[in-house]
């Protein structure tokens, strides 16, 4: 990754780090990593988009990777992760960019879209799609196993993470995500002991990339989990959840997301209704880690996205 460069911007009181590639001059494309990624699950992207003749750069959101933790990493909100975004543009005297996103980062960019319109040129999302002010159906009901109700046990994730070092912690996530079921665990286990030692990881995710997320992640542990749920973004008081810029998501047939209850009704009724200008686009062997599992279909989407939405 000799092209990708390393620095540290002051936001919001803490050092975020961010990975940089492309000419300074050219127009911006942000990349905002979802869990438990961090700058590094766009190095494909971003060397591609680079090398298109766009200025790519991928943020550690905080308390992630080589970012500063922030003073209560527990109460991280979404809105949080969104008033660093805009605030890195400001610090990076970036007026307008491209944003795209996966997972959470796909959260981030609803909310961000919805609060600063004015600064995105245009969106893709992945592995998430463009989420409502309103709760979803799936944060209503979820199974006593469910990982994300696990998860936001306080103190529950931390203490099932703690028993692993950060290596094993991301290499069972990431055989968990990688898979199209939701991941839930019966009722004497945790969510860790779904995933045992001898499961090999995903053929697509080299021991060399375990190995670099283990180590960046050694720094930041897994304090900063997102634990509200999208009913929070009520509370940035949006009262029209339509947006109009152009935008894509990418669907991995195979992700395990899709498995959410509501998630494929809205997906196939509301989604359109509030992001008119989407495209949408099936990846038929896709999981929840299409910009790894498939960089170069993920590349060439992301590439004829943006260069058709540039300005000339």
């Amino acid at each position: 990754m000799e092209q990708i460069e390393h620095k540290y911007v002051e936001v919001n009181g803490l050092k975020l780090h961010l990975a940089e590639t492309g000419s300074g001059n050219s127009p911006v494309v942000v990349f905002l990593h979802g869990f438990p990624e961090i700058w590094y699950t766009w190095r494909y992207q971003m060397i591609a988009v680079a090398k298109a003749g766009f200025r790519a750069i991928a943020p550690d959101f905080r308390g992630y990777g080589l970012s500063d933790q922030p003073p209560e990493p527990e109460k991280t909100t979404f809105l949080d992760l969104a008033n660093d975004t805009l605030a890195l543009l400001d610090a990076l005297g970036i007026s307008k960019a491209f944003l795209i996103g996966k997972d959470f980062g796909s959260a981030i960019i609803s909310l961000f879209i919805l609060l600063h319109g004015e600064r995105v040129s245009g969106f893709i999302t992945m592995g998430v799609p463009f989420l409502p002010p309103q709760p979803l159906k799936y944060t209503e009901y979820p199974p006593e196993g469910f990982y994300i109700s696990r998860w936001r046990e306080p103190g529950r994730a931390e203490a099932d993470f703690g028993r692993l070092d950060a290596k094993t912690v991301v290499r069972n996530i990431y055989i968990l995500f990688s898979r199209s079921e939701i991941p839930i665990a019966n009722e004497k286990q945790e969510i860790m002991d779904i995933v045992q030692p001898s499961t090999p990881l995903p053929p697509w995710f080299a021991e060399e990339d375990l190995e670099t997320y283990g180590a960046l992640y050694e720094k930041s542990g897994f304090q900063t989990l997102q634990r509200q749920s999208m009913s929070l973004l009520e509370q940035a008081n949006i009262t029209d959840p339509r947006v109009h810029v152009p935008a894509l998501f990418i669907v991995g047939e195979k992700d395990y997301f899709l498995k959410f209850p509501g998630i494929k009704d809205y997906i196939s009724g509301g989604l359109k209704s509030l992001v008119p200008n989407l495209q949408m686009v099936n990846l038929p062997e896709g999981s929840h880690f299409g910009q790894e599992q498939l960089p170069d279909e993920v590349n060439q989407l992301v590439l004829d996205f943006l260069t058709r939405n540039s300005q000339s």
